[in-house]
């Protein structure tokens, strides 16, 4: 009951500071002057006026010291996960990270939540043709895929991999030697092995767990193979952030990290298996803690952050009006899902109380989370002296009943790059709080700790203007003032681009398991 109250209480703190979502809802509630027959909009402030008020409040939090007193805060979150916790800081059971040297050929397979790709990957160690994908098919999981049930789905899965391999070479699958294979599964499962985890519910429409949750996934793979006459065997199962991990380090040993950041945020960390209580491990055999003294560490970065990082009041109306509220503070403000959306608060408000396109937004955009990031990237990509690159994107998704004024479109653009910054300012400071736990753990100096690579994959870090690079420049500088060294060949960290990292690092997981266990 007090749980209940208090988020009725935050609620109405939001609308009370919200007023104008609810004119946005309720357009008759805007104040109006008649003057000869003609209505006309009374807005509270000019556009300008606006734009300076959301500057304050997304800048205000940025300064270094600030951001470093806030890296302070996440490392104590962080300590108090790897203590307790049984949704974030999970150790995964992957304790050797790859020379660089292994090489082989290896069936990778990547499962996400719309695409299915079979590849087979040939590991040549150090070079430039390190990692060469031989072949490769993308399969598309559409909605009669997401309704096959049980064995039905790991039977299309089967399909799909000698419709991969027999198109290459039949040899590579039905041969006389086994070919080693490795899953990235971006789906929860209760790993249970490197080469083996339970299966859980995958939610995003998918029926495949009916009649056999519970069961081990990699059993369900190799029954449906063993059905086609696939020589496969199942080596090692991965989740997204430790792919990319393993794949980057294949490249560069000095990678220690990796980061995820499309839709949603995760990371993955190298740690001393003492940094994390005994209980974390759960029932693991012994001969697995006698050979691991580090392991791959699943954060689940997004869900922290709560009462740390600094909001406004549209970032508390999504949180409070999002389908689990608090649960995931760090991705709501750092993530393509949720930066769109932000934005588009922001947009509202302005359209009700500054006269944002003449006082009339799109209507398409008074649905939540239609203002999709992309076209936050084209606003701040936009080289024309006008925005008419960026204007024509915009109306194209959302039409408007007027032409929008070049103010209009700079509003729009200098709102995105306000709340894109902020969110390369926020990741870059997880960053440094995630580096200064593994420097802590490693019983290392800020100024001593040497140069590390974090391996990076997903939309908006690869892709969204200056993204990346606006994350580097936060990242050194809280680097150099928190006593670290210039960024080097010696000191420092590297944000670098894994590529297809969820296929190779399928393979180099196999790899690893081949050559070290």
């Amino acid at each position: 009951m007090i749980d209940i109250w208090q988020r009725l209480r935050r609620a109405l703190k939001v609308v009370i500071m919200l007023p104008s979502l609810v004119q946005a809802v309720l357009p008759s509630l805007s104040p109006t002057n008649h003057i000869h027959g003609v209505v006309t909009m009374i807005y509270d402030r000019t556009l300008d006026d606006f734009l300076r008020e959301v500057r304050k409040l997304f800048e205000a939090p940025l300064n270094p010291t600030n951001l470093l007193a806030i890296s302070g805060k996440l490392q104590e979150q962080f300590h108090e996960r790897l203590e307790a916790s049984n949704i974030c800081m999970l150790p995964s059971y992957n304790h050797t990270l790859p020379t660089g040297h292994e090489r082989g050929t290896y069936l990778a397979l990547d499962v996400g939540g719309s695409t299915f790709r079979v590849a087979l990957v040939k590991l040549g160690g150090v070079g430039e043709k390190s990692m060469e994908i031989k072949t490769m098919q993308c399969h598309k999981i559409g909605n009669s895929v997401r309704l096959l049930e049980g064995h039905a789905f790991f039977d299309w899965m089967a399909a799909r991999i000698q419709e991969t391999l027999d198109g290459y070479d039949k040899s590579v699958a039905h041969g006389s030697e086994s070919l080693p294979m490795g899953l990235s599964w971006s789906f929860p499962i209760e790993q249970t092995s490197i080469r083996s985890g339970t299966l859980l519910q995958m939610g995003k429409g998918f029926c495949a767990t009916h009649g056999v949750q519970g069961s081990d996934l990699a059993d369900l793979i190799m029954q449906a193979c063993t059905k086609m006459n696939l020589n496969v065997r199942m080596e090692a199962i991965v989740n997204d952030s430790t792919a990319t991990l393993l794949s980057r380090a294949y490249q560069d040993n000095t990678t220690r990290m990796a980061l995820i950041l499309g839709t949603g945020t995760n990371a993955a960390i190298h740690l001393p298996t003492t940094a994390l209580a005994r209980a974390k491990f759960g029932e693991r055999p012994q001969s697995w803690h006698d050979k691991a003294d580090h392991v791959l560490v699943n954060t689940e970065f997004s869900v922290f952050g709560k009462n740390i990082l600094p909001t406004t009041r549209w970032d508390d109306y999504l949180n409070i009006t999002h389908m689990h509220p608090d649960f995931q503070p760090f991705e709501h403000l750092i993530s393509g899902r949720y930066l769109g959306e932000i934005v588009r608060l922001i947009m509202l408000e302005a359209t009700q109380s500054a006269g944002l396109f003449d006082g009339h937004m799109p209507e398409s955009l008074l649905q939540p989370y239609n203002l999709d990031t992309g076209i936050l990237a084209a606003f701040e990509s936009d080289d024309t002296p006008d925005l008419s690159k960026a204007s024509l994107i915009f109306q194209k998704a959302h039409p408007l009943s007027t032409t929008p004024s070049y103010a209009d479109l700079l509003f729009v653009r200098q709102v995105s790059y306000l709340v894109s910054h902020r969110a390369a300012t926020y990741l870059a400071t997880g960053i440094h709080a995630l580096c200064s736990l593994r420097t802590h753990s490693e019983g290392l100096q800020a100024a001593t700790a040497g140069h590390i690579n974090i391996g990076c994959n997903g939309s908006v870090i690869e892709k969204y203007p200056n993204f990346r690079v606006t994350t580097q420049a936060v990242l050194d500088q809280l680097i150099e003032r928190d006593g670290g060294p210039k960024r080097g060949k010696d000191g420092g960290v590297s944000l670098e681009i894994a590529n297809e990292s969820a296929i190779f690092g399928a393979a180099v997981a196999v790899c690893c398991v081949d050559h070290h266990c």
